[in-house]
Order: C-alpha cells, then sequence, then structure tokens
C-alpha cells in the first residue's frame, strides 16, 4: 500500500478488499477469512453501532481473547468513527471497571467466559454489552450483525482523528489511556518496500503466526504489519506451546512474534524437536529482557533472521529495532543494545537539565516522531509531563547511545517491571501489599529471572509482633490485583534502606538481591 492509498485506519480493509478480495487474511480455528469478507463483515459492525446510537469519538471497549471476531470489530469501531479500546483480559472486576468508567465506554464487545470482569462496570446502567460468542439459540453476535442497516457511515480521514485507546499501567495503580491517531500508522503504509530495512518488510506472500495477546500495542502491531500489507494471519486464541508448534508445522509461517518467555517454552516443548522451522525466515522479540543462553539455544534451532524491538504503547509500539547482523551466537556487545531507530524515528538520550548525554552517558531516553500518541485521555497533566513542547515523548526509559548510534536501555527511569512481556508498576502492587495487618513497610522490585526476564520480588518490614507467611501474603495480593502482577516471592528485612531524608533507596535493594 503506498501513501496515497491511505487517509485513516478506517481505509486500510476496503483497499484490501479491492486490491486482494480473495487473499486469505485471516485464518482462525480452522476458519478462513478473506479481505473481501473481514471488509465486508467488518463494515456491518460498523453500521450496527452508527444504528445503535453509538457517535464518532466514543471509545467501544472489546474484552476478548485473540480471534477473528476480535479484530474485524476492532476496524469496525473505527469505520464507524468509533475509538477501539482493546481490555487486558488478566485485569480483575475492580481494574476492568475504572477503564470502562474513565473511558466513557457506552458499549463492550465480550467474550461470555469474561463477562465475570465486568461484574462492576456493568453496574453503569447506561453500558451495553455485545457477546461475541453467544452459541445459537441465545442473543448471538451473528444476529446482532445481520441486523445491520445497508450502508455504513463515512470513515473519518482526518489525521489527528483518535482511533485506538491502550490503558497503559500508572506508577500510581491507575492506568492511562494512550490515545492514537490515524498518522501514527503510516508507519505501517510501506512495509513491502526499500523504505524499511528487508528484515523488516512484509510482502502479500507472508504468513504470520500470532499468539500473544491483541490487548496489547505489541500484539496489535504484528496484526497490524500483515493486513496493511496485505499478507495473512493465523490467529491463536492466546499463547499454548503445544499448538503454536504444530501451527508451525501446518501453515509453514514466514514471520514469527513471541515474547521471550514464550520463546523458552517453545524450545523446551517436547514437540519442538520433530518441527521443521525452516519456514521461518524472521523473528520478532522483545518486550521482556532476554538471556544470551535462550538467544543461542533459539539461534541454533531456528537458524532464521532474529529482531529484537524495543517501543512502548505512546509511540504505537517499535521505535527500535536490532537487526539480524547483530545477533551473533557467540555473543557480542552489541547484542545487549536494544537497536538502531526505524524509519521516521528520532532518538535522543538526555541528562536531568535536558542537554543531549554524550556517547556511552546514561540518561532519559526521548523520542520524536509521527508515531508519538496525541495524548492521554482526559489527563492533560500526565500528557504535559509526557510530551514536551518540541513534540519529543519521554519514555520513563534509562539508556545510552553509542557512537554507532545504537541504543542501549540501561534501566527505567519509572521503575516499571517486565515480566513474561507484561509491564508492572511496583507502586500498585506496594499498594495492594501494604494493608496487609502484618506489614509495616514494603518495597517491589524485579529480579532476574531464566523464564520470565524480571519476576515480582517484595521486600517488607513487619509490624512488631507479628508473624510472616509468605504464600498467605502472596495470595492477599493475588486477590487485589491481577495474577501477573502479584509477587513471586517476598523476603523480611530488618528495615529497608533508605537515604539521609528518609527517601527509600530502591537501587540498594535491586543490588542486593539482583547480585545476591
Amino acid at each position: 500500500m503506498n501513501l496515497t492509498d491511505f487517509s485513516c485506519l478506517a481505509h486500510v480493509l476496503p483497499h484490501q478488499a479491492k486490491t486482494r478480495p480473495d487473499a486469505p487474511a485471516i485464518v482462525f480455528e480452522g476458519r478462513v477469512t478473506s479481505y473481501s469478507a473481514l471488509a465486508a463483515r467488518a463494515g456491518r459492525v460498523a453500521a450496527q453501532l452508527a444504528a445503535s446510537g453509538i457517535r464518532p469519538g466514543a471509545r467501544v471497549g472489546i474484552l476478548s481473547k485473540n480471534s477473528d471476531r476480535l479484530v474485524e470489530v476492532l476496524f469496525g469501531i473505527v469505520m464507524a468513527g468509533g475509538v477501539a479500546t482493546p481490555i487486558n483480559w488478566r485485569l480483575v472486576p475492580e481494574e476492568v471497571a475504572y477503564i470502562a468508567q474513565h473511558a466513557e465506554m457506552p458499549l463492550v464487545f465480550a467474550e461470555e467466559s469474561l463477562l465475570p470482569l465486568l461484574t462492576l462496570a456493568r453496574q453503569q446502567d447506561d453500558l451495553q454489552t455485545v457477546l461475541l460468542d453467544r452459541q445459537p439459540g441465545g442473543d448471538s453476535y451473528e444476529a446482532w450483525l445481520a441486523a445491520a442497516p445497508a450502508g455504513m457511515p463515512a470513515p473519518l480521514a482526518d489525521g489527528e482523528d483518535v482511533v485506538l485507546q491502550m490503558y497503559t499501567s500508572g506508577t500510581t495503580g491507575r492506568p492511562k489511556g494512550a490515545m492514537l491517531c490515524n498518522r501514527n500508522f503510516e508507519k505501517f503504509t510501506r512495509l513491502d518496500s526499500d523504505h524499511y530495512p528487508v528484515w523488516w518488510q512484509v510482502h502479500p506472500s507472508d504468513i504470520s503466526l500470532m499468539a500473544m495477546p491483541l490487548f496489547h500495542i505489541g500484539g496489535l502491531e504484528a496484526v497490524f504489519r500483515v493486513i496493511f500489507s496485505g499478507a495473512q494471519v493465523v490467529l491463536h486464541r492466546e499463547f499454548d506451546p503445544g499448538e503454536v508448534l504444530d501451527s508451525i508445522n501446518r501453515y509453514r509461517p514466514t514471520i514469527l512474534s513471541l515474547v521471550p518467555t514464550a520463546l523458552h517454552l517453545i524450545l523446551n516443548h517436547p514437540k519442538a524437536k520433530d518441527v521443521d522451522f525452516t519456514c521461518i525466515k524472521s523473528f520478532f522479540y522483545g518486550a521482556s529482557p532476554i538471556t544470551l543462553g535462550l538467544l543461542q539455544s533459539a539461534l541454533g534451532m531456528m537458524n532464521c533472521g532474529f529482531v529484537q524491538c524495543y517501543g512502548l504503547t505512546e509511540a504505537t509500539s517499535s521505535i527500535v529495532a536490532l537487526p539480524p547482523e547483530d545477533h551473533d551466537p557467540n555473543g557480542t556487545p552489541r547484542m545487549r543494545a536494544a537497536g538502531k531507530p526505524l524509519p521516521g524515528v528520532e532518538l535522543r538520550v538526555v541528562d536531568e537539565s535536558g542537554a543531549d548525554c554524550a556517547p556511552r552517558d546514561v540518561g532519559e531516553v526521548l523520542v520524536r516522531g509521527r508515531l508519538v500518541m496525541k495524548g492521554y485521555w482526559r489527563n492533560e497533566a500526565a500528557t504535559a509531563e509526557t510530551i514536551d513542547e518540541d513534540g519529543w515523548l519521554h519514555t520513563g526509559d534509562a539508556g545510552f547511545l553509542d557512537e554507532d548510534g545504537y541504543i542501549y536501555i540501561h534501566d527505567r527511569v519509572k521503575d516499571m517491571i517486565i515480566s513474561g512481556g507484561e509491564n508492572i508498576y511496583p507502586t500498585e502492587v506496594e499498594d495492594a501489599i501494604f494493608g496487609h495487618p502484618s506489614v509495616s513497610e514494603v518495597a517491589v522490585i524485579g529480579v532476574p529471572d531464566d523464564k520470565w526476564g524480571e519476576a515480582v520480588k517484595g521486600v517488607i518490614t513487619l509490624k512488631p509482633g507479628a508473624s510472616f507467611d509468605e504464600a498467605e501474603l502472596i495470595g492477599w495480593a493475588r486477590s487485589r490485583i491481577a495474577a501477573y502482577k502479584a509477587p513471586r516471592s517476598i523476603t523480611v528485612l530488618p528495615e529497608l534502606p533508605k537515604n539521609a531524608a528518609g527517601k527509600l533507596l530502591k537501587t540498594e535493594l535491586r543490588r542486593l538481591f539482583r547480585e545476591g
């Protein structure tokens, strides 16, 4: 697709339906949907939303595991002028209710099995629910779709129109809604051209296997790369290593995207020895740290081009990539880099005064370009803190640039933990632990973990005379926040390290538990 064909996200499926009508767009659980069928179904979603009173700019939720229906609903929302708002189905009802209320959602598309997560949110009188998987005899999605009137609203075409709202974990425990607009997706419009390096290109003949969740911008990026290029995606409902290996043998994908934790499970699965990986030309990974041993094992088994990606929701996912030629099975210093900026991306590393750092001096990573979000929904203060007057997005990540322009991520300024590809903010976990009657003080850090990249660790002090039961306290936290955010271990110390002003020194805790 050329830039001249692109004016907004809503135009992508109609374009592909004209140019590649019979080509398969999505394969899901054996069901094949062509581009013409996908465009037609998304168009009916748009028409029915408009007929249901959903107005342009409305945030419409999607609470679903991966499916072809999720993709058509997402595009249908955008084609109706709405703002698609995927919801992480691993959250707890309180967290889902906050997102629904904050986004002022009039309607949520949901799987019936996930309805318990909407228990609190549905107490809002004006929240409608459309069930995506109700069986015949109930109020099915297919019946809802069939009732759509002929025709559909003209899609919005302004580059600044918001089309996607992704909720990111907040350092204060409340997620923020990152508003992504049409211009942010221009980076997907020339993936089959020399505008991008060969290893980043996607062609209509490619087949991408996707098993990572589409409530993350990384998962959506992988699907958008396919659909913008007129290629084919084999979509899995959720990640299962055995099923992924079966799909590699059956569908022969050329592109595979996984977080390191999933890669670890793939390589150690009994089926792996019987899988022919030669079809894969590009393997994309990212979202959490990867060990050299895992990378060496993967390179030896797959023998394809490995690409590491670094990005963030606020910049429409990937902004930096480490190309295949920088992946050495023997290990090199360059392999510790996140990579170099992708086309259209400007990067800086600045010190506390805002001045550019010298090569290899650590500072905060800043990014600028048309891929930077419009801002945070209903949060002007956070937007102003994150995007400065010159358009630079402050990532909150600490890193340095080397003499060749490679960026190395040194640490996370905001203390974020990345475990199994999930972003976890310590403050939220600390709040969940702190209310326990035995806990006097608490600090949460990330510690290295071979399987998860990082594991969440709690460090506490006890109230006088209180007892400590690690399993009971972990269970306490798990009952208050999503299970993947809960600590995997908790240690009691006589006191937490602090400076002269009484400020907690998490750097000392990290040193103690990472080196110890």
